[in-house]
C-alpha cells in the first residue's frame, strides 16, 4: 500500500456545511485493510491491490464526500468489507476502483490495461449508465439495475461489490438531506436488502433492513430501539434461566452442542408489529436461542431434547434441513413455551449450516473446504440463470425490475412433482406458477391440473406439501387472464413474452394481407413490388425488415393504403379508384391483431366492416353498428372484410329473454338451449314487479343460422314473452 495519504482531509473550497460525526483516521483504516487482505491473499495480489489503491487515490484526488472525508475513504471501506468476506484479489481491486469510471475520466480500457480484463469487467458491472436526455430518474435507475443484475448473472462478485458499496453508503447516510435519505433507504429496503437475503447474506440483510428503517422512520426507530434496550434488561434473567436449562439438559441426551442467545433485529420486530397489528408488549419472541450441533443426526436429537424439556407450540415447527430455503439456508426451527409462559424460538443447525446462514454466497470464499457450500453455489447459479431468462422475457427495464422485485419479496411454498421432486415457489403461487417453474413449454401448454390427485382450477393457490400434476394440450396457449393471479416473476414474464410474440406474429400476418389488398386496389400485386422500391421505402421509414412494417400495419400504426402508394411512388395523399378490390377474410381466431368490437359483437353471418385503430389492430364491426355511424375516420382506415366460409369455432352471443316468472322456467329454457346444440356460458336473472323476469343468457353459437335455431327453440317455450339479441356487451352486463 502506498505511504502517501492526503495531507489535508478536506481540500480548500470543498468544506461541507454539516458534519454529523468525526472523520475516520484514513491511515488507520488503510493499515487495517492491508492486514486483513494480507492474512489470506498471496504477495502478488497484495502488490496489485496496493497499486489499485494508489491509482484510485490519484483518480479521486480533490474529491470529497458530503461528510468531508476524502472520497477514497469510500472505496477503501467497500474493499474492507470484501476482505472480511475473503474475496479474491480481483474483487478487492475492483472495489477500490468501483467509482472511477463514473466520477473520473478513467476508462474501462485503461483499467483493463493496468489491472486485467476481469477487474475491468467487475468495475463496469457496478458502474451506472449515463442518464439519457428526457429520461426520468426511475427509468434511469431501472436501466442501471438491469445492467448490474445481468453483470451479476455473469459474475456474482459484481453484486457483492454493490452490496458492500450500499452498506457503506447506508452507514454514512445521515449527512445528506432527508428526502434523499428516504429515497435511498426505500430503494435499499425494496431491492438491495432482499437481494442480500436471496444470496444468503443474513447478517448483511438484517443490517441493511435496520439502517433503512432508521432513515425511513427515524422516530419509530428511536422509540423501538429504546423499548428493546429496556426489555433486554427486564428479560435478561429469563433468557439466562432458559439458556442454563438447555445447556444442562442437552448432555443428558448425549448432545454435544454450543448454545448461544440471539436477539430479533429491530426491523423484524417492527414488521411483526405492523403486519399483525401488535403492540411491543405483545411481541414475545424478541429473544431466542441457537444451538450449533456437530452433525445433522445430532440436530434432530437436540430437537427431541428441546421438546422433552419444554412444551412445543403446535404448528411452529419448520424443517429447513430436509427442505432448505431457496438461498441455501438450513436449520430446524421450533418454538417452545418457557417456564414463565412466554414463547422462545430455538434454531438448531450444524456449524457448516451456520456459516451459510450468516455469510451466504460469500461463504464460498470464507469457508472453501465446507461441503455445504457447493449446494449453495448450485442454487445461486440457478437463480442467476433465472435472471437471464427474466431479462429475455421482459420488455422494458421497468418490467424487469418489477419481475425481480416479485421474485425477491415473497415467502416460499414447497410443492412436489408427480415424481417427488420438490419445487420452491413464491407464497400464494398457483398451478400456473408451478407449470412454468417446471418448464416454460409446460406453462405455455397447460390446460388443467391435478392437486393431490384431484382435478382443480389452474388458479388454485398451492399449499406446502401439495402434489401437483399439470395436464397439457399440444395446441393450447397462455390465457391473458392468468396474469391476474400468477405470483412468480418467471410465470408473469413468460406469459407476457408469449402474448407479445403472438401479437407480433398475428399483427404481421394481418399487415401483410392488408398491404397486399391495398396494392391490388391500385393494380400492383405484392410479389411484383420492385426490390429497390422496398429498400428505398424501408430506409426512409427507418425500418429494418419487412416483417416490422407488416406488424406496424397490423396494429394500426401505419395505413396500408398510404404504404402501398409510397412503395409505388404514387401520391400518398390522393385516393386511387379501386381495381379488383378483395376483402380480408376473418376467421375470428386471428388473436389480438383482429378484435371483434364489443359494441356490436359480430358473429359469422352478420354483414361486417373493419376499422384500423392505432395500436389495437383491426376492429370488426357489424354494418349497422350505431357506433361506426358516429365515427369520423379517414377512408383509408376502413377495410372491406368478410367471414371465412367455414369456421370451426364458437362465438358468444347475449340473449335477453322476457318470461313469465313461474317455477321451473329456467330449467325449461336451459333444456331448450341444450337441444339446439348450444352451451350456456353465463346467466343472470332480474325479477320485475309485474310477475315477469328478464333472463340474460350468454350462449355459444357458430353463426347466425345457429343463433336463429337457438332463438326458435326458446320461443317454443310457452312462458317466453319476448326474446332479443343484445349486441352491446356493456348493456348485457
Amino acid at each position: 500500500m502506498p505511504a502517501t495519504l492526503p495531507s489535508s482531509v478536506v481540500p480548500a473550497g470543498k468544506a461541507p456545511r454539516r458534519r454529523r460525526h468525526a472523520l475516520p483516521d484514513l491511515a488507520a483504516e488503510l493499515d487495517k485493510f492491508r492486514t486483513q487482505a494480507s492474512s489470506y491473499l498471496p504477495v502478488e495480489d497484495i502488490e496489485r491491490i496496493e497499486a489499485a489503491y494508489a491509482f484510485g487515490e490519484s483518480a479521486h484526488q480533490g474529491q470529497c464526500r458530503v461528510s468531508g472525508e476524502p472520497y477514497i475513504s469510500h472505496p477503501l471501506a467497500v474493499a474492507s468489507t470484501l476482505a472480511h468476506w475473503h474475496l479474491d484479489g480481483q474483487a478487492l481491486v475492483a472495489a477500490l476502483l468501483h467509482d472511477v469510471m463514473e466520477d473520473t475520466d478513467i476508462t474501462k480500457a485503461e483499467i483493463a490495461t493496468r489491472f486485467g480484463k476481469a477487474a475491468a469487467e467487475l468495475v463496469d458491472g457496478v458502474s451506472k449508465l449515463d442518464r439519457l436526455e428526457n429520461q426520468s430518474y426511475e427509468e434511469a435507475q431501472a436501466e442501471n439495475f438491469r445492467k448490474m443484475m445481468l453483470a451479476m448473472a455473469r459474475d456474482v462478485r459484481v453484486i457483492l461489490i454493490k452490496l458492500a458499496d450500499r452498506r457503506h453508503n447506508m452507514q454514512t447516510l445521515g449527512v445528506i438531506r432527508p428526502d434523499k435519505q428516504r429515497r435511498i433507504a426505500r430503494e435499499t429496503l425494496e431491492i438491495y436488502a432482499p437481494i442480500a437475503n436471496r444470496l444468503g447474506l443474513n447478517t448483511l440483510y438484517r443490517e441493511l433492513q435496520d439502517l433503512s428503517f432508521r432513515h425511513l422512520y427515524p422516530m419509530r426507530h428511536r422509540v423501538l430501539d429504546k423499548a428493546v434496550k429496556t426489555a433486554r434488561g427486564h428479560r435478561r434473567e429469563l433468557v439466562g434461566r432458559v439458556t442454563d436449562s438447555v445447556r444442562e439438559h442437552l448432555p443428558r441426551w448425549k448432545v454435544d452442542a454450543e448454545v448461544m442467545g440471539r436477539e430479533k433485529h429491530l426491523y423484524g420486530i417492527y414488521r411483526k408489529m405492523r403486519d399483525k397489528q401488535l403492540t411491543f408488549s405483545q411481541v414475545l419472541d424478541i429473544y431466542g436461542l441457537r444451538i450449533i450441533a456437530r452433525d445433522v443426526p445430532t440436530c434432530y436429537l437436540a430437537l427431541g431434547a428441546m421438546h422433552a424439556l419444554y412444551n412445543p407450540v403446535p404448528g411452529k415447527f419448520k424443517d429447513y434441513i430436509a427442505i432448505p430455503k431457496a438461498n441455501g439456508y438450513q436449520s430446524l426451527h421450533t418454538t417452545l413455551i418457557s417456564p414463565v409462559g412466554t414463547p422462545v424460538e430455538i434454531q438448531i443447525r450444524t456449524r457448516e449450516m451456520h456459516h451459510v446462514a450468516e455469510s451466504g454466497v460469500a461463504s464460498h470464499w470464507l469457508y472453501k473446504d465446507d461441503p455445504t457450500i457447493s449446494e449453495l453455489q448450485r442454487k445461486t447459479t440457478m437463480w442467476l440463470q433465472s435472471l437471464l431468462e427474466l431479462q429475455s422475457d421482459s420488455g422494458t427495464s421497468s418490467e424487469f425490475l418489477e419481475h425481480v422485485k416479485i421474485d425477491l419479496f415473497t415467502g416460499e411454498v414447497y410443492v412436489f412433482t408427480p415424481h417427488g421432486k420438490i419445487i420452491a415457489l413464491p407464497k400464494g403461487s398457483t398451478a400456473v406458477d408451478f407449470a412454468y417453474a417446471v418448464h416454460t413449454d409446460i406453462g405455455n401448454r397447460c390446460v388443467a391440473c391435478r392437486i393431490n390427485l384431484e382435478l382443480m382450477p389452474l388458479r388454485t393457490e398451492l399449499r406446502n406439501g401439495d402434489r401437483v400434476e399439470i395436464i397439457t394440450a399440444p395446441h393450447a396457449s397462455p390465457n391473458p387472464a392468468w396474469l391476474s393471479y400468477v405470483r412468480s416473476a418467471r410465470a408473469r414474464a413468460s406469459i407476457r413474452h408469449f402474448l407479445k410474440t403472438q401479437q407480433a406474429e398475428t399483427a404481421a400476418s394481418l399487415g401483410e394481407r392488408l398491404l397486399a389488398r391495398a396494392l391490388e386496389e391500385i393494380g400492383q400485386p405484392l410479389p411484383l413490388v420492385d426490390e429497390a422500391a422496398w429498400e428505398k421505402f424501408l430506409r426512409g421509414a427507418g425500418i429494418k425488415a419487412r416483417k416490422e412494417l407488416y406488424t406496424d400495419i397490423g396494429i394500426g400504426k401505419r395505413l396500408a393504403a398510404i404504404v402501398a402508394r409510397h412503395l409505388l411512388a404514387r401520391d400518398a395523399t390522393t385516393a386511387a379508384a379501386p381495381r379488383n378490390a378483395t376483402s380480408i377474410t376473418i376467421r375470428g381466431t386471428e388473436g389480438v391483431a383482429v378484435q371483434l368490437a364489443a359494441c356490436c359483437s359480430p358473429i359469422p353471418g352478420d354483414p361486417i366492416v373493419g376499422l384500423i385503430h392505432n395500436g389495437q389492430g383491426l376492429i370488426i364491426h357489424t354494418h349497422d353498428c350505431p357506433r361506426i355511424a358516429r365515427l369520423n375516420h379517414d377512408r383509408a382506415e376502413w377495410v372491406d372484410v368478410e367471414w371465412e366460409a367455414r369456421l370451426d369455432r364458437l362465438f358468444e352471443v347475449t340473449l335477453r329473454v322476457l318470461v313469465a316468472n313461474k317455477r321451473g322456467v329456467l330449467a325449461q329454457l336451459a333444456a331448450a338451449i341444450a337441444e339446439a346444440q348450444s352451451n350456456i356460458v353465463d346467466v343472470h336473472i332480474s325479477e320485475d314487479p309485474d310477475a315477469t323476469a328478464a333472463i340474460m343468457f350468454v350462449v355459444e353459437v357458430s353463426n347466425r343460422v345457429h343463433l336463429a335455431a337457438v332463438m326458435r327453440a326458446l320461443r317454443r317455450c310457452p312462458e317466453v314473452i319476448r326474446i332479443g339479441r343484445l349486441k352491446d356487451k356493456k348493456l348485457s352486463r
